[in-house]
């Protein structure tokens, strides 16, 4: 009987680690940081050696780093609606056809339809509590300025502390606006030809060729009026319109101020872990970093290398640590999986009108946010999990933000929608080691909702394909980006179209300097050949859906504005100023 139980003993201890094994996998807390328009060269663990970034390359020391990760989109709302659901933004409406390729105010009624399933409605499905923090950016209301269709806690989320819309210069006083030299490019023409008009019609009436009414030119000159009128208020207070601090449904500042701001997100988060340290949680801290209007507070201003800019990346990586200690705190950080990434590439167009750059760094990448050169889309991707994936391990295969879509919805032990196209692949077997190769075999990069380029990974090769059906023009032309018009666009004369396409081996040429031809690689045809295939078959499983990006779900709508006061008093409110700042060690 000894014998037996000493034969039984090594069975018994083998099943005792395959069932911890597998309990340690099932059911984590899964903590998200997302930075704003950060470059993947603006991280120690990614080559910079000028920025102080100790917490996030923490991240990358104790756990993976991607080093082909890609953004789904190179713009704010279609790559965080591609990040929450893992699809291409162009399954739920969410890549736009016009110019504008984000939402812009607080009061439009496009936005994440409710039909869309989040990863967030998954994990609280299966009992886990579920918050956002920071930029939403998705939209908010659809019909009246309380029915909140888009808002987070419509999409998953139990709890919300952040901005519906995004940073922007005009948000902050000093800053500039990104909306001033458009409107006035916008507004010369419509004027110089109701000025023409006018004259036209003074003239033809002074010399008896066509009588116009009085009345009529009065209704005319009253709606011209009322127009303007209308356009001056919006812009004059747009600060207090459209950058606005909520809680869950209500407005807490308005507008907002940036005075100890990541310390306050952060409390947030931290106070977020400590309340929910004994059941699984879902949190998405996303940043307002490094999005202009750039900030930082004091604790942090004037203490890098690298201006402004740099400031902002280093509290963020401060409010990082943060979080990091929290869970050792409460003895959480074996049961987390924390994932730091950028929801696009750096905006390399953004100078201040002080000449400043305050945009960031996409390393030995080209292009920059807006575009689909490796610059706009390829971003930091760091997953920690203590225990369960590898420890300081690089992976170079492609991978996508679309990917932590199934990832965290399998840990949690749910069940991926059978009704609808995943484009996002399981991590999990690529950072444990057990898998060599990502299941990417084609990744479908957008310019708002044209195909721009398609990157190719065969499975019997180290090569990574990408053809470009058109890339953007730079201006200056010899620069690295659309500084004449701050970003740039996805058609017409701002765009080159290439028949045949442009095609790079990103394995030989990550940079993206010399496109191939037939004559310095022998496959060309064949490698175009089964990139049209694979077009042909993705564009076969897209299904028409209406588009949240139209001009009417972009333009402002009165009638959805949300205001804590009333217009009157310029929707003005703060019930933020009173509590305590984060004290900074």
């Amino acid at each position: 009987r000894k014998k037996m139980r000493l034969l039984l003993l090594p069975i018994i201890c083998q099943c005792a680690i395959n069932c911890i094994k597998t309990h340690s996998v099932s059911n984590p807390n899964i903590i998200l940081l997302m930075a704003d328009d950060l470059g993947i060269g603006d991280l120690g663990c990614y080559g910079n050696r000028t920025l102080r970034t100790p917490n996030i390359d923490r991240l990358a020391d104790e756990g993976v780093t991607l080093t082909q990760h890609i953004a789904a989109s190179p713009l704010c709302t279609p790559s965080r609606a591609a990040f929450l659901t893992g699809r291409y933004p162009i399954r739920s409406g969410m890549a736009a056809f016009s110019r504008v390729g984000v939402f812009l105010f607080s009061a439009s009624s496009g936005g994440l339809p409710s039909e869309e399933i989040t990863f967030s409605k998954l994990l609280k499905q299966k009992g886990y509590a579920t918050a956002l923090i920071g930029k939403w950016h998705l939209g908010m209301n659809c019909e009246s300025n309380n029915d909140f269709c888009h808002h987070p806690l419509s999409h998953g989320f139990d709890y919300f502390y952040g901005l519906p819309v995004t940073n922007l210069r005009d948000c902050k006083p000093g800053q500039g606006s990104v909306f001033l030299k458009g409107v006035q490019k916008s507004l010369v023409i419509p004027i110089q030809i109701t000025g023409i008009a006018l004259v036209s019609l003074a003239i033809v009436q002074y010399i008896g060729l066509l009588k116009v009414s009085f009345q009529a030119l009065s209704y005319f000159l009253l709606v011209i009026t009322i127009s303007l009128a209308v356009l001056i208020f919006f812009f004059y207070h747009f600060r207090h319109l459209n950058c606005f601090l909520m809680r869950d449904h209500q407005i807490i500042q308005q507008p907002l101020s940036y005075e100890n701001l990541t310390q306050r997100l952060t409390k947030e988060a931290m106070q977020f872990i400590g309340r929910n340290s004994d059941a699984p949680f879902l949190l998405v801290l996303s940043y307002l970093h490094v999005h202009t209007a750039l900030y930082a507070s004091e604790n942090f201003k004037g203490k890098s290398k690298h201006g402004l800019y740099g400031d902002a990346v280093e509290e963020m990586d401060w409010s990082v640590g943060q979080v990091l200690d929290i869970l050792e705190k409460h003895n959480l950080s074996d049961k987390t999986l924390v994932y730091f990434t950028s929801d696009q590439g750096a905006h390399v167009e953004e100078i201040s009108s002080a000449a400043e750059v305050h945009g960031g760094f996409n390393g030995i990448y080209k292009g920059g946010k807006s575009t689909n050169w490796e610059g706009g889309i390829r971003v930091p991707g760091l997953l920690r999990w203590p225990g369960v994936v590898q420890a300081g391990a690089h992976i170079d295969e492609p991978t996508s933000n679309m990917d932590i879509f199934p990832t965290i919805v399998k840990l949690a032990e749910a069940q991926l929608p059978s009704d609808r196209i995943i484009d996002g692949r399981d991590l999990l077997p690529l950072l444990q080691g057990k898998v060599t190769r990502s299941e990417h075999e084609f990744l479908f990069h957008y310019c708002n909702a044209y195909l721009n380029a398609v990157r190719w990974h065969p499975g019997n090769s180290e090569s990574v394909w990408k053809v470009f059906f058109f890339t953007p023009n730079f201006s200056p032309e010899d620069s690295n980006g659309c500084y004449d018009s701050h970003v740039c666009f996805c058609h017409g004369g701002f765009i080159t179209r290439h028949d045949p396409p442009l095609l790079f081996d990103l394995s030989r040429d990550p940079e993206e300097k010399v496109p191939l031809t037939p004559e310095t690689e022998s496959r060309f045809y064949e490698i175009l050949r089964v990139v049209h295939q694979a077009v042909d078959n993705h564009t076969r499983s897209l299904h028409a859906v209406p588009d949240q990006l139209s001009w009417d779900n972009l333009l402002w709508k009165p009638w959805l504005q949300l205001c804590c006061s009333s217009l009157l008093e310029s929707c003005y409110c703060d019930y933020e100023s009173g509590g305590s700042p984060l004290q900074v060690h």
